[in-house]
């Protein structure tokens, strides 16, 4: 299904969605995958520990918060596939960075993970039906569908690769 059939476009998450292209879910995630969205490897590499101001994340810390927000998102979507009417909570996203100890990884093994997370997000997105993509459940922040949180684990990423090159890359050079 493509983008434009997310009606209406959920408040707080439509940030995300509208960085995304007009397309099919399944070739959005394709498109946006991490491989894809971080091809200068190697200037994540010089990055790694390094955060733009004080307080800020590092660049590993901004990978590993892109996984496990696709991980959450990812969870959200299946649950409300299977008909679950159950109100997910939302995450302390800075809980989980200061908690994640992503300066003990190296960006290659970030992500090579999260390569393997997109892929399968995108066997489970393949498994839902137009009925399942259009199934609703309520989060913290309001009604959204699985087809909105395809969308919105697709544009999550774009967000955080724009705020790497605004704000991280200028540390280079």
């Amino acid at each position: 299904m493509h983008k434009s059939a997310i009606s209406p476009l959920p408040v707080f998450f439509d940030r995300y969605i509208n960085l995304v292209d007009e397309m099919e879910l399944l070739d959005a995630l394709q498109k946006y995958s991490p491989d894809k969205l971080f091809v200068k490897t190697y200037q994540l590499i010089r990055l790694g520990d390094k955060a733009y101001a004080p307080e800020k994340w590092t660049v590993k810390d901004i990978l590993q918060h892109c996984i496990d927000t696709e991980r959450i998102m990812t969870y959200r979507a299946l649950r409300f596939a299977r008909n679950d009417a159950t109100s997910l909570p939302g995450f302390e996203e800075d809980m989980f960075a200061s908690h994640a100890k992503a300066n003990r990884r190296s960006v290659p093994e970030l992500l090579e993970e999260w390569g393997q997370l997109r892929s399968a997000t995108i066997s489970m997105f393949q498994s839902f039906d137009e009925e399942m993509l259009m199934r609703r459940g309520t989060t913290f922040k309001g009604d959204i569908s699985v087809l909105a949180l395809g969308f919105v684990i697709t544009g999550h990423p774009i967000h955080h690769c724009n705020i790497i090159q605004e704000r991280y890359l200028p540390l280079l050079g």
